[in-house]
């Protein structure tokens, strides 16, 4: 093969893979401003779940002090009814067995995890991923569900498998991954919910 028709060869496969890469990014501007409105809608439809009867929902995003490197805050709300500050609920994420695992964790103005949600995560099939089930159960002749467990329990409690968690069969890491979540996020949130004079 001749110089030229090696370089010639080279300019064609260049263009098309300029031409690939402004096609992806083209698509990505596209979808993403539709990809984020998503799970913004998704993600307040999640705290309307956490606390139904609740009727304002206000972002304060970076208002509540993580303390653990180790979690990821996100998204922080404060949750009020009518005038009165209730709660308060931070989608957190931590380190899980296939990779981050993100979690909605909502908590009562007088420090008691109210509910939690799963919102992704990467985790195993049919063991791991049994976490994001809210009908999973880790003890079904007592009626009690992976998520079920959390709701009710006080920050200060160890929410930590083995002592007040039951984990799920085969999955120990997913079930550490979300307790760590919860109780990290849950006694970041209760700690501002004082601060903020909402204890009872």
């Amino acid at each position: 093969m001749k110089v030229w028709e090696t370089i010639k060869l080279g300019l064609v496969l260049a263009a098309y893979a300029v031409a690939a890469c402004v096609g992806l990014a083209f698509v990505y501007a596209k979808t993403k401003g539709e990809i984020d409105k998503q799970e913004g809608a998704n993600l307040e439809a999640s705290i309307k779940e956490l606390f139904p009867g609740a009727d304002n929902f206000l972002d304060i995003t970076g208002t509540i002090i993580n303390p653990d490197p180790g979690i990821t805050f996100e998204n922080q709300y404060s949750i009020s009814q009518g005038t009165k500050l209730i709660g308060a609920a931070i989608q957190a994420s931590g380190g899980s067995y296939g990779g981050p695992i993100k979690v909605l964790v909502g908590v009562n103005a007088d420090g008691t995890i109210n509910r939690i949600k799963i919102m992704s995560h990467s985790d195993t099939p049919g063991l791991g991923a049994n976490a994001a089930d809210e009908k999973y159960y880790v003890n079904k002749a007592a009626g009690i569900t992976f998520y079920g467990q959390f709701s009710g329990k006080a920050v200060t409690d160890p929410i930590e498998p083995k002592h007040d968690v039951i984990a799920i069969s085969g999955a120990t890491i997913t079930s550490m991954a979300v307790s760590q979540v919860v109780r990290t996020a849950g006694r970041a949130a209760a700690e501002w919910l004082t601060a903020e004079g909402a204890a009872p």
